[in-house]
């Protein structure tokens, strides 16, 4: 089982690159973020691995970051996602993106990959709900988002805490803001101003999204 390679970049094409390590070249399949990292060739760079073993085939799919390394292993338990629509999605979108968008029940950061329709973007929104809350936050969201979601979640009743939320974000969304994008923005400003009703939440969140 390969788990990561280091050799020199060979050439970079679509969705793939070859890398030579020891005078062996590995064609390894990744998102065009990942490409968009690798150096320019021929020079040295470190892939983590997925190494896929099927009957006809061994794949190789290779990944900058730990953390789309996780969201592929994550993504391809979900019916439907195969190791290619897997990779589409983490082309189209970053990992944070996609942990707010399962959190804002946003289908966007996943219908925009190739090969996901609205069927298969619910799916993967109802199926990765359980699964990303067992899973730390994106090291690119900012600290301060990440208290603001704690608190509001130990905040009064969850039912009513969901309930402004979602409409906030409804009230947003029909204003033409994307609900991955309002979603922390709300969800802090919430945990900030407990007791607040719908308009104020709006009107806060509007000032930041303006910016």
């Amino acid at each position: 089982m390969i788990g990561q390679l280091t050799g020199l970049v060979s050439h970079i094409e679509g969705d793939h690159c070859l890398i030579d390590v020891n005078g062996v070249g590995y064609v390894v399949s990744a998102s065009s973020h990942t490409l968009g990292l690798l150096p320019r060739p021929p020079e040295l760079a470190r892939v983590l691995v997925e190494t896929i073993v099927r009957e006809d085939a061994i794949q190789l799919f290779g990944f900058a970051e730990a953390d789309e390394q996780a969201w592929f292993r994550l993504l391809t338990t979900v019916q439907g996602v195969g190791n290619r629509v897997a990779l589409a999605i983490l082309s189209a979108s970053r990992p944070s993106l996609l942990w707010q968008a399962v959190h804002a029940e946003d289908k966007t950061a996943f219908t925009q990959a190739a090969g996901v329709g609205p069927k298969l973007a619910t799916r993967l929104l109802t199926e990765l709900k359980g699964k990303v809350a067992k899973m730390p936050a994106p090291a690119s969201m900012s600290g301060q988002n990440l208290t603001a979601v704690s608190g509001a979640a130990s905040k009064g009743s969850t039912h009513s805490t969901e309930g402004l939320e979602q409409d906030a974000l409804m009230a947003l969304e029909g204003l033409g803001f994307r609900r991955a994008e309002s979603w922390p923005i709300v969800n802090r400003i919430i945990g900030e101003n407990a007791g607040e009703g719908l308009d104020v939440i709006i009107r806060l969140a509007l000032k930041e999204l303006a910016r």
